[in-house]
This record gives C-alpha cells, structure tokens and sequence, in this order.
C-alpha cells in the first residue's frame, strides 16, 4: 500500500514514489486506424503523423467529441481515460493511493470530470492540489515567490502568499505561450542552419522533422550550458551537422518569453522583491532564466524534475479517502528550511526611462509625481486626459522615480495596465513599456531622451 504522487502537466505528467520516478511522459495520444495509443509512443509520431495526433485533450478535458472527422467517436474525457488506465496500470500496486498535483487550466468542471474518470477506473485519488502550491516547499522571507511553469499549450504564472503557509494567491494562464509553441520556433531556426550549412532540409521528410522534434530537449540542454550547440541528423546513412549559437533559439524564443514576463511583472508590485520558482521544465528553456533576471529583478531558483509531485508526498502523506468528496487544495504547509533573500542594488539606471511619450509630447520622470487623469490640480504636474474616454478617472494613476526606479501607481476603479495587463497598486516601469488608460484608452510610451529636459 504506496503512496504515490502525480503531476499532471500535460508537457510531461509524471508519476512518481519515495524512490524514484516511475512515469513520465507527455499528453499525447495517437489514433492509428482502430487503435489508440497514449504518452511517448504517440509523440514518436507527432510529426510523421501529424492529422492522428491529439495533444489539447488535458487541458480541454471535457465529454463532448472532438470536432476532427477522424476522432469524432471520441471525447477529450475518452483519451484522458485511455492514458489515465495506461499509467495506472504500469505504475501502480494492490492498495496503492495516489494524490495529484494539477496545473491551474483544468478549472472546476474540468477537475470534476477527472474525478469521475478515475473513480470508473478505479484509481484511489486521495487530494487534489493546486501544482503550484505543492512545488513551493519553503518560505522566501522578504520576497513574494511566484511559480512559473510551461505545459504544452500555455505558460502558468502562480504567485503564491506566504500566511504562514504555501497558498495561492493568483494565478495567470497564458495561452499560446507553451513548449509547443517554442518547439515550432526552434525547429525553424535549426532547419535553417542545416539548409545553410549543409545544404540539408531536416523539413523536407516526417520522419528526419521527427528527428528534430525527439532531440530538442538534448539540444535546449546543451544550448543552457554553452554559446553554441553542434546539430546532427542522421538520414539514409549520412550524418548531417550544423552550428547554433545558443543566442539564436533565445531570440527565436523570444515573442514568448516577452509575452511570459509580461505577464509576470503584472503581478508585482513596485515596492515587493520577486523569487522566482522555475519548475525544470521551464529552467530548460535557453536564456528565460537570465532574462528574468534582467527584466523582472529578484532572485530566480531553479527546482528539481517533478517538484510538483514530489512536494506532496512528504506533505500529504496522511490523507485519506472520505466520502465527503475531494476539493481542490490551494494551500499546504512548508516541510523545508526557508530561504532568506535580501534586495541587491538596481543595475537598471543606464536602461531606465526618463521620459512619458504622450502623442507628440515627452514629459519628464522625476521625483516630483507627474499625474495622469481627467481633473488636473493646481500645483501638481499634470497630464491633463482631455476626452469622453470610458474608464479614467479624475487622478487615474501617477509616474515618478522612487531611489533608482521608475513607478506607475494607480489610483483609478478601472485599472491602470501595463503591456497590456492590469497592475495590482503599482509596478516598476522599464524602457518600451506601454501604459494604457481606459478603453479602448489612451497609451502612453516610456522613453530614453540623451538629455533629462523636457516639460
């Protein structure tokens, strides 16, 4: 009688006991005229294959059947089963329980459903916890931790409060932003560099796109820990091999990356001091951590594979079936030391905005509050947001420097958004930020002059 714990992160769901990892596999699933196949064995025929695969199947998990001719006698709720029985079936032993770790897409009614999938096949869920949450298995004092992860459809961006436990406290999902998405990007550049350098096209056949597809993660790892990665394909006998600097799949990857931080510096205020949680899956990425660094600040902390799972083993070793049902879990208590962190000193002055672009005005950023809103007031400096625009307020948000940074602050019922989300009090502000008030608003620039003059 085990227990084991799983994560059911469809970029790689892992099951695993106090020993070792026993699964590990991604959500995919192939339907081969009549039979139905899960996990590696799918993926091996992603690109060979590509009209018979499906891969959104956790993260849609729903009854209804799939819209495609070939898989319309089937639901999401069907391959989630047919993977979920495979895995139990090679993982587990008489009277063994399980507890589950699950990523922030699967919503209520989805986690209602895989409920009810695995009572019908008999596999004992003991707790369901938010992924997240099970992965942050100590305090960062002085700092607001977040958890970043990467499935294979989305990015998941978890900050988590630290009320004497690990607790959700908002979670953003970002769609279009996942391995998938990344791996496309890639797998451009690197057909490109065997196009001009060995006058060999990897895109040319399935079988040799395959190749690329089941090496990337020995590539992204090599790209991690040098400046360039040697590339080879072997087809009909002949090796094939290029040369990438690890820079170019960064810049390849670099629309999501922005998007991802984006996102994350959202849920920051200016005056909190970031720890930034990477599951392994998102550490592998080349170049995200360093950037994290550089655009959002704090402390970035590298976890180990299957941090999720194996944060609630120690953590919920205890628990029981009960016949009140299972609820999801969004906190659980630290089991390891915690980590102290202490502000370091901003390296961002020389690329740090010293002007507000304003149609074709710059105004400029100093201690002094410049203020943004619809009634201007005497003795303060002013933009002055002339207009019928819905969602402005009278005193909708100001921009000054605070000691050696450039902080929005917002005032207003309706929000004060930057890149495109909306911020919680305050944020830092960098160079190319965009600030919008309103909707559909008025976007305001944050700019670099050589001189600091200016209104």
């Amino acid at each position: 009688m085990t227990l084991l714990a799983a994560d059911l992160n469809d970029a790689g769901i892992t099951v695993l006991d106090a020993r070792k990892v026993l699964y590990r596999e991604p959500g995919f699933a192939l339907l081969d005229e009549d039979r139905l196949t899960t996990g590696n064995a799918a993926f091996a025929q992603f690109r060979i294959n590509p009209r018979r695969i499906q891969n959104r199947f956790w993260s849609r998990l729903a009854i209804e059947p799939f819209a495609d001719r070939r898989f319309s006698h089937l639901s999401a709720a069907d391959l989630v089963s047919r993977q979920l029985e495979q895995i139990w079936k090679s993982v587990a032993g008489r009277g063994d329980r399980i507890v589950v770790a699950v990523p922030a897409y699967m919503k209520n009614e989805n986690l209602a459903l895989l409920l009810g999938i695995a009572a019908e096949l008999e596999v004992p869920i003991v707790a369901m916890v938010d992924a997240a949450v099970a992965a942050t298995r100590r305090e960062y004092r002085n700092a607001v931790p977040v958890h970043l992860d990467m499935s294979l459809h989305s990015s998941i961006v978890t900050r988590i409060a630290q009320s004497g436990q690990a607790q959700v406290d908002r979670a953003v999902v970002v769609e279009d932003c996942g391995l998938l998405a990344l791996f496309d990007a890639w797998v451009r550049v690197i057909a490109e560099a065997f196009v001009q350098q060995s006058r060999f096209d990897p895109l040319h056949t399935a079988e040799t796109e395959q190749v690329l597809a089941d090496r990337m993660t020995g590539w992204l790892t090599a790209a991690t820990a040098a400046d360039s990665v040697t590339l080879e394909v072997d087809y009909r006998g002949i090796t094939h091999k290029a040369e990438l600097e690890s820079l170019e799949l960064i810049a390849a990857a670099a629309p999501v990356y922005q998007t991802i931080i984006s996102n994350l510096r959202a849920l920051y205020r200016a005056d909190e001091l970031p720890a930034i949680q990477l599951s392994d899956r998102a550490a592998l990425m080349p170049g995200l951590a360093d950037m994290l660094r550089a655009r959002v600040g704090g402390e970035v902390f590298l976890l180990e594979p299957g941090a999720a799972a194996r944060g609630l083993l120690m953590r919920c070793r205890d628990l029981q079936q009960t016949s009140a049902g299972i609820s999801l879990i969004r906190q659980l208590p630290w089991d390891q030391a915690p980590v102290d962190i202490e502000p370091k000193p901003s390296s961002q002055a020389a690329g740090q905005p010293t002007h507000l672009l304003f149609g074709n005005t710059a105004y400029s950023i100093g201690p002094q509050p410049l203020s943004l809103g619809t009634q201007p007031t005497d003795g303060e400096r002013w933009i002055d947001l002339q207009g019928d625009m819905p969602g402005v307020s009278r005193r909708h948000c100001s921009v000054q420097l605070e000691g050696s940074q450039c902080v929005v602050r917002d005032f207003s019922r309706y929000g004060t958004f930057l890149n495109g989300h909306r911020i919680d009090g305050s944020a830092v502000l960098q160079l190319g930020d965009l600030i919008r008030l309103g909707t559909p608003g008025f976007e305001l620039r944050l700019i670099a002059t050589e001189a600091r003059d200016g209104p």
